[in-house]
């Protein structure tokens, strides 16, 4: 993603008292039980049990994830049912991620690399091989997500969500709507751009538009594409990734290169905003969950990651970062429980992505050794 959604996620903490009968929380959360009995969160959204509830003995979880991109309700009902703090920290690109696991910078438990970083950090040993019967509700994603060439027995990857980056743009202010990649360097759109800050997504279609490979790890492409992007950067407004839709919906952007879900959460809030696949291909990505190799608290990431899963609990993504869905019993929990989010989920092609778009697609691929030459071009197209 990508892949690319993503919140300031801000850790709740609670302290939970555990008596015989079960989990109560104390008097200083007074949210924190309803009427019934039950757990809810601190945005009143009532927290379902786990199913099954897994045995944690760790009182601690970290998430490393990316920014807009895990509901704050499911961090806070975690700790609410297994009385774990959950602290989390985010990123903003794929790479940053995989550059601080790869130097050991900090201990996390769980983290979500990007379809093309699945074979690295497998590779070199970040992601522990999964104990499936820990994770019974792994049952819940959708066969077609299953298999990816990155991790083909799915033995390192729970996937999360599918995307697309695509290109966004208000009618109501754009006399000339883009079609296509090309599009974008159109002069009409000079200074009112927001980017994603993907540097795999923005050379590789430029290389497309060039007609060059879009995953090529030749250096004498890479550099021979330089002045043309060079020339798309300079037209560029501001590059965002934790936000990319709030310029947009503010009018501080009219056109913009933005995840998916990003688009459906603008679109929302300004109808106006139109998401486009852009002729020459759209760019098709996952993310995914992995336990860290040396995870200090297995025990509660598995617990998390279950939990997690559950389609009474991971509907919530069509609700508050709304790409495409691997969870078929979320969906299903979806349509009969929130069924208005539900038929805007499969009435949109933003989230349910047509089939001729992934079969025309992009895909971010592994480049290997060659990936230092793309963040040397990468930098040096912005700092000129």
């Amino acid at each position: 993603m990508h892949k690319r959604i993503l919140s300031a996620v801000a850790t709740a903490t609670f302290l939970v008292i555990f008596l015989v009968a079960g989990c109560v929380a104390p008097a200083s959360a007074p949210n924190s039980v309803a009427a019934n009995g039950a757990l809810v969160s601190e945005s009143g959204f009532a927290c379902p049990e786990p199913s099954p509830r897994l045995e944690v003995s760790s009182k601690e979880l970290n998430l490393y994830v990316w920014t807009e991109y895990v509901p704050q309700d499911i961090v806070d009902c975690f700790e609410l049912i297994y009385g774990i703090k959950v602290n989390v920290d985010n990123y903003s690109s794929a790479e940053e991620m995989y550059a601080k696991l790869i130097n050991g910078a900090a201990l996390y438990d769980v983290t979500q690399p990007t379809d093309n970083f699945f074979e690295p950090v497998i590779r070199n040993g970040l992601a522990q091989k999964l104990d499936m019967s820990k994770l019974p509700n792994f049952r819940n994603i959708a066969p077609q997500y299953l298999n990816h060439p990155g991790d083909p027995q799915h033995e390192y990857i729970i996937p999360y969500q599918a995307w697309t980056t695509a290109i966004i743009y208000d009618s109501a202010t754009v006399k000339q709507a883009p079609a296509a990649w090309a599009d974008l360097w159109n002069e009409e759109y000079a200074d009112r751009m927001v980017f994603i800050n993907d540097q795999r997504a923005v050379i590789g279609f430029t290389l497309a538009v060039e007609g060059k490979d879009f995953n090529t790890t030749d250096p004498d492409i890479l550099n021979a594409t330089k002045p043309k992007l060079q020339a798309l950067i300079q037209n560029v407004k501001l590059f965002d990734s934790d936000s990319p839709k709030s310029s947009l919906i503010a009018g501080d952007a009219d056109v913009g290169v933005v995840w998916s879900g990003e688009a459906m959460l603008a679109k929302r809030e300004k109808p106006s905003l139109e998401y486009i696949f852009p002729r020459e291909g759209t760019i098709i990505g996952q993310d995914g969950y992995i336990i860290v190799n040396d995870a200090p608290n297995q025990d509660a990431a598995y617990a998390w990651l279950n939990y997690s899963l559950q389609g009474d609990v991971f509907w919530l993504m069509l609700r508050d970062f709304p790409y495409t869905n691997p969870n078929q019993a979320a969906l299903d929990y979806a349509k009969e429980h929130q069924p208005e989010l539900y038929k805007e989920y499969m009435a949109s092609p933003i989230t349910n992505i047509p089939a001729d778009v992934v079969t025309s697609g992009f895909h971010i691929n592994d480049v290997g050794d060659a990936l230092p030459l793309y963040d040397r071009l990468w930098t040096e197209v912005q700092g000129n």
